[in-house]
């Protein structure tokens, strides 16, 4: 937005939002239909226009754009025009004997006026998949796109008011003075997707309006590697899901790998030599890797490499070229638990080995730190996985694979890695009310709900609520307990 927005243009946005909204626009069928479609075609006609800005925000190669950030949002949205009649009907639900006779339904109405604030490091994904939620749900939505990506954050606001419905759905640009106006303004739900520290800002200036937020965080996601696997498929898996996603800049990107001291040297060698596959002799010369996103990541991620306590711990990898900012991939092995690349997400190209006597330790060095987003864990071992399921706790699982979701699994963290899932119908969920609905007649009316109070209606009422139909009966013929 070319003008000054502040506190006061803030208000005035979400204001004339709510008022078109209460219009009733937004709820009809047909309406979410359109827009849906809209964000299709706006994808097609601009796929390279996408594809640019994501290589001038983070050197994005063209495959991780097109598959990651427009043919997934278009596949969410294909999914939602198939099945959004269906999410969008009242579902019927038993009622009891006390409210007999009577029908009762769970009715998904629209908050309101949404709020998404997004990510830069998949800035049109994570931007718009939410807004597909918002949309699907019968809401109004300003989208607040990362600062930190401002190619992406730029096409978006240009884009996005020639596809869609401008009279609901806006684009606000800007930096923190921007986010701070939007969130001083009363919201029927804050989307958030980011780091934990302004996770806890926006959830403080949600709890002034008493807004519910989903948070999508992220954290430490450990990576088990049991041996007897299929080793050369299962480190191919586990650099996809690290380098090949924004070259570790992803929320569930495998943030270390615990293994066991025996195994340790077979898995490092199979990733030594994968990785010259996949990105030849000189990785800091390849295409198919991203870069960091800017100068204060490229700082932050270099901190963790000279801390004293991992320097001589680096095997493989470690050049750096701050003025590209590019750094290779680097693996470290058996860096201490208390080293500052343990201690905090590394979001960035760097994967620590840690090495347990047995494999089983994993979890309990998994459980002694915050819940994680993600983990992972490649085994053949079926007692070992369901030691996995039921003992680590963490936004969702992956056996055998890395970085993979399902639109039929609801995407989303635990404690300190964020509160809320989306995707597919649990994004319309999120971002519904669901409203129950009681329906019930005038006739046959009981007087044993009404004063004056008896022994013989208390009897009666208890049998009822305890649903006996024996109970009943003998309340009725006028014993005393029921």
């Amino acid at each position: 937005m070319d003008s000054l927005f502040d506190s006061v243009a803030a208000s005035e946005l979400v204001n004339e939002l709510r008022v078109n909204f209460y219009k009733g626009t937004t709820r009809s069928y047909e309406w979410r239909v359109t827009q849906i479609k809209s964000m299709i075609k706006m994808m097609e006609d601009h796929e390279q226009d996408i594809v640019a800005s994501l290589r001038q925000d983070l050197d994005k190669p063209e495959m991780e754009s097109s598959i990651y950030e427009v043919a997934m949002l278009k596949s969410a949205c294909k999914l939602a025009l198939k099945q959004l009649k269906n999410w969008m009907k009242p579902e019927k639900v038993k009622t009891s004997l006390t409210t007999y006779p009577s029908s009762a339904q769970i009715v998904s109405e629209p908050l309101g006026v949404v709020l998404v604030i997004s990510a830069w490091n998949y800035p049109i994904l994570l931007s718009l998949d939410p807004v597909l939620g918002a949309i699907a749900a019968g809401n109004a939505v300003v989208l607040k796109p990362s600062e930190v990506s401002p190619a992406s954050s730029a096409l978006l606001a240009k884009l996005v008011p020639e596809y869609f419905d401008n009279s609901v759905i806006r684009v606000v640009e800007g930096a923190v003075s921007e986010t701070s106006a939007l969130l001083e303004q009363k919201w029927d739900k804050i989307f958030y997707t980011g780091n934990g520290r302004i996770g806890r800002i926006v959830m403080a200036a949600a709890a002034k309006h008493l807004t519910p937020v989903i948070l999508e965080l992220g954290g430490k996601s450990p990576v088990i590697v049991d041996s007897g696997i299929d080793l050369k498929t299962s480190v191919r898996r586990i650099i996809a899901g690290k380098w090949c996603c924004n070259n570790g800049q992803a929320c569930i990107s495998p943030d270390y790998v615990l293994t066991t001291k025996d195994y340790a040297p077979k898995l490092v060698e199979v990733l030594k030599t994968e990785l010259e596959n996949f990105y030849g002799k000189n990785p800091m010369e390849s295409k198919d890797l991203s870069r960091i996103v800017n100068s204060n990541h490229f700082a932050r991620l270099t901190k963790f490499l000279d801390d004293d306590k991992v320097a001589g711990k680096i095997i493989h990898g470690g050049e750096r070229d701050e003025s590209n900012l590019r750094i290779a991939p680097t693996i470290l092995l058996d860096v201490p638990l208390n080293s500052l690349i343990m201690k905090e997400e590394i979001f960035g190209p760097l994967l620590p080995i840690i090495t347990v006597d047995k494999i089983e330790e994993s979890f309990g060095i998994v459980n002694a730190g915050t819940k994680p987003l993600a983990a992972y864990l490649f085994t053949n071992n079926d007692k070992l996985k369901e030691q996995f399921v039921s003992t680590i706790s963490a936004g969702g699982l992956v056996v055998n694979d890395t970085t993979l979701a399902v639109s039929t699994l609801p995407f989303g963290g635990v404690g300190e890695s964020g509160m809320g899932g989306y995707h597919g119908k649990f994004s319309f969920d999120a971002l519904s009310h669901k409203k129950a609905v009681l329906y019930r007649g005038l006739s046959g009316d009981a007087a044993v709900r009404y004063p004056p109070y008896t022994p013989g209606k208390l009897n009666l009422l208890k049998a009822l609520m305890g649903g006996s139909i024996l109970g009943i009966i003998r309340a009725l013929l006028g014993f005393s307990k029921a």
